[in-house]
């Protein structure tokens, strides 16, 4: 969803407002130049010292603050500073609101020391105060400031430029949104998150030992540091300043990149995360079905899981509630929908209508499964795996399923839903899903319009398969059993695993089994003789049929 809205000059929030700068050398920088080192510069007052020096002046005048701009490293001897100590505190007080960066004061000319009242007034505006034990030409001190100051401004305009160059052509090429985000994390190192404007994560580019501290909560805090200027609260309690520079263009505004505290950037970290912001907007007014942040986003966040990319159970959990879904307290169902294209909006939309939420992911061989379930157009129709969250009082029973079916798309009557079972957290829940795709993977009715249902729980067999899927004994029980029809079919582009499949379907019903496979009866008959021969096995003995069975579901779960 996007949001319409005039565009304002400036919808950055940026960490110290309008003191971030970037290509500008600290105090902190600054006062290790040999110039300045050459004065035996002892610091103070400290809390200014992360501050940019924009520029280097030198008076003793006590009206110098009107002169100034914000910024500036001032050298001063203090001869013409006021004397009571009232006016020494306004005098300081009026540099702090004028912006200066750090006082550097040198001693020996008029002062000692420096006066106690300077010093406190100074900690108490936040401002750097030094002091030089050494005198030194402040000539040589402007010339080595400055020389720093156009070096480090030039070396600023070349990363620019070179960042600029590369997100240009991440949208010029097209790329999607996930390594957009990624490209960006990799150039702040930090973490980034692409969020819509409901705060909830699209894509997120974290180090897995990070992902609960990162995305716990993430909306709720979103929503505070978007509030308070990007300032949030961190996994331990303590604040911490985000960068947020909202996806916007012709007054469109599709959501948020935020980039979690990092190093400097030569570039300036806003420049990097604005580049990011331009990629994703061009992306968005090229996509002309608008769907691309979901499918890209949350669809590969869906996959990495069921792959098992993800550091513990609390990170995963983490993910996918940052993504709007539901886990802790809700009821997770894994459910695959086939025969038809399945939107990532409209699925989330037929489980809100529940009272749910739901995220769909790719579910690599559903289309095969599709047309193994008979599934009409199937084969150009790739589906989805759906983990859906539910109310724990809402019944996902077939009634719910077929809402939720039709809810989907003008499809569904293609549709074959495999169901798995009702789970609680996240590792049931990706089991579940994980069954329901391998349910998906096993031949149905042909030519049965839709919407079809099939439940994990009436297929006991399959999900005890699922829950084998790793033992290297039912592996090899699979292979050892089909080897013969996967070499013959491999060497002659044969159909025995599809016509054994179709017999296993329909046991007690050969002439079903032949319609299943499309083929003749005679065809068929002659396809389970040649299979008989090849396994040297009675095909009409139960034992030999389960054990068949139970190979060829091993073989069909374990093609992921």
């Amino acid at each position: 969803m996007a949001e319409r809205r005039e565009v304002s000059i400036d919808r950055t929030i940026r960490p110290g407002g309008s003191a971030a700068a970037a290509g500008l050398p600290t105090v902190r920088e600054a006062l290790v130049l040999d110039a300045v080192a050459a004065g035996a510069p002892e610091v103070l007052a400290d809390a200014g010292l992360d501050a940019p020096v924009r520029w280097v002046h030198a008076s003793d005048s006590a009206a110098v603050a009107r002169l100034l701009d914000g910024g500036e490293l001032l050298l001063s001897t203090g001869s013409a500073w006021p004397v009571e100590p009232d006016a020494l505190r306004e005098f300081v007080g009026s540099l702090a609101d004028a912006g200066l960066s750090c006082l550097v004061l040198e001693l020996g000319t008029h002062y000692r020391y420096a006066p106690a009242v300077v010093v406190e007034a100074a900690r108490e505006r936040g401002l750097a105060l030094v002091v030089l034990h050494r005198e030194v030409k402040f000539v040589a001190v402007t010339e080595a400031v400055h020389r720093r100051i156009i070096a480090d401004q030039t070396a600023a305009l070349e990363a620019r430029d070179e960042v600029r160059t590369r997100f240009t052509a991440l949208a010029l090429r097209g790329s999607p949104a996930d390594f957009i985000v990624h490209q960006l994390a990799q150039t702040l190192g930090s973490p980034v998150v692409l969020e819509n404007l409901a705060h909830e994560v699209v894509v997120a580019d974290v180090p897995p030992a990070r992902e609960t501290e990162v995305l716990a909560r993430w909306e709720v805090r979103s929503r505070v540091a978007h509030r308070s200027g990007g300032v949030a609260e961190s996994a331990a309690g303590r604040p911490e300043r985000w960068l947020i520079v909202p996806v916007e263009a012709r007054g469109i505004r599709w959501g948020y990149l935020v980039a979690l505290p990092g190093p400097a950037h030569p570039a300036g970290r806003v420049g990097v995360l604005e580049q990011g912001a331009i990629a994703l907007a061009l992306g968005r007014l090229t996509d002309a079905a608008g769907d691309e942040w979901a499918r890209i986003g949350r669809r590969q966040l869906v996959d990495a899981l069921l792959a098992g990319r993800y550091a513990s159970a609390d990170g995963g959990a983490a993910r996918l509630q940052a993504a709007g879904l539901p886990v802790e307290g809700a009821a997770l169902r894994g459910v695959v929908a086939a025969g038809a294209q399945v939107r990532a909006d409209a699925a989330d939309a037929a489980a809100r209508a529940l009272g749910g939420r739901a995220l769909v992911g790719s579910a690599d061989g559903v289309a095969d499964a599709a047309a193994r379930a008979g599934a009409v157009g199937a084969a150009d129709a790739p589906g989805a795996a759906i983990l859906l969250s539910l109310p724990p009082a809402v019944r996902f029973d077939d009634d719910a399923a077929l809402r939720f079916a039709h809810d989907l798309g003008p499809d569904a009557a293609r549709l074959t839903l495999s169901i798995g079972p009702a789970a609680s957290g996240l590792d049931e829940g990706l089991a579940s899903l994980q069954e329901a795709i391998d349910l998906s993977r096993a031949p149905g009715p042909r030519g049965v319009r839709g919407p079809q249902l099939r439940r994990a729980e009436q297929r006991p067999l399959a999900r005890l398969v699922t829950a084998l899927r790793d033992d290297h004994r039912v592996l090899d029980h699979g292979e050892r059993m089909l080897a013969p029809l996967i070499d013959h079919d491999l060497a002659r582009g044969g159909d025995l695993l599809d016509v054994l499949g179709a017999m296993l379907a329909h046991p007690g019903n050969r002439t079903a089994a032949a319609s299943a496979s499309h083929l003749s009866r005679s065809v068929f008959y002659q396809r389970l003789t040649l299979i008989g021969d090849l396994l040297g096995v009675d095909l009409d003995d139960g034992e030999v049929q389960a054990a068949l069975h139970l190979a060829l579901l091993v073989r069909r779960s374990s093609a992921r």
